[in-house]
């Protein structure tokens, strides 16, 4: 019982990270159409700015802002200059800009910091909580609320602002959304913004857990996707579920079959979404695009 309970607090802080990564992947496909898939080196800016800005001597409560600040600067550059100008081209063309986009990054990344991890402290300096026999690291704790109150404040920022409304009227009608006057193209460069932020915020959050190191957004990128899939393309909840999901299945699958493992059931679940139910568990309604 034990082991369950630490597989457990393992699956839900990992599938938090996740969930932050596949809610930017949502912001994105519902704006643009497009699948981002430089979303992971969102995460890898954050967290190694993060450890730059501390190591210059910001503190950290001004050093989380400011990387994620940075980061979403460098998302809305990148929306500016390489995703706006080829707005009009098919998917398959974005979609392949978006990974050229990933590994320019990622070696911008290898220039800037090198090939050795760099460490943060936790945001949350305390003594380790035991509870049913389980260890559970305050960083842990402190990602999940983090989520727990982005998730409060994307409620709030779609259902009650101007901003948030058009970028919803925006995700569903974007043809209707021009003729009520609202401008589509800077609703696309919005959401590369946010979903830049959300994912240096993901990069900060597990910065502490795993080190940080310029390829880290590779696979944290991945797996946001298949959280992605498994909640459902159009549907900011239900990616968040999904991405928990896909944290306590692979914590499980790693704690009781083997860790080698884990990543390919984890992408097994994937292939199974996609062949039974390919817009999603909790996708939502015919209507919107899926």
């Amino acid at each position: 019982m034990d082991s369950m309970v630490q597989y457990l607090v393992t699956g839900l802080t990992v599938g938090s990270i996740y969930a932050l990564m596949a809610i930017g992947f949502v912001a994105i496909y519902n704006i643009t159409g497009i699948l981002n898939f430089a979303q992971g080196e969102f995460a890898m800016i954050g967290a190694l700015s993060c450890v730059s800005f501390v190591n210059w001597g910001l503190p950290m409560v001004a050093a989380i802002p400011a990387a994620v600040m940075l980061t979403a600067l460098i998302g809305f550059i990148i929306e500016r200059t390489a995703i706006f100008p080829v707005r009009n081209r098919s998917v398959i063309t974005l979609i392949v800009i978006t990974i050229g986009l990933s590994t320019f990054i990622k070696g911008i990344g290898l220039i800037i910091w090198g090939t050795s991890p760099h460490t943060l402290q936790p945001v949350v300096k305390a003594e380790p909580i035991k509870l049913f026999g389980a260890v559970i690291n305050p960083q842990s704790l402190f990602i999940f609320l983090t989520v727990l109150v982005l998730l409060v404040i994307l409620y709030v920022f779609f259902d009650k602002t101007f901003i948030g409304s058009a970028l919803k009227a925006s995700e569903k009608n974007p043809r209707a959304a021009s003729l009520m006057g609202i401008n589509t193209s800077s609703m696309s460069a919005l959401s590369f913004t946010l979903a830049a932020a959300l994912g240096a915020i993901a990069g900060i959050m597990i910065a502490p857990l795993t080190d940080a190191t310029y390829e880290m957004g590779f696979l944290i990128g991945l797996k946001g996707f298949v959280a992605m899939v498994i909640g459902g393309v159009n549907n900011i909840p239900g990616a968040v579920v999904g991405g928990l999901l896909l944290g306590v299945i692979e914590s499980f699958s790693g704690g009781l079959i083997s860790t080698f493992y884990s990543d390919a059931i984890a992408f097994g679940i994937l292939l199974l979404i996609l062949f039974f139910k390919p817009t999603g568990l909790f996708s939502k309604a015919a209507g919107e695009r899926v």
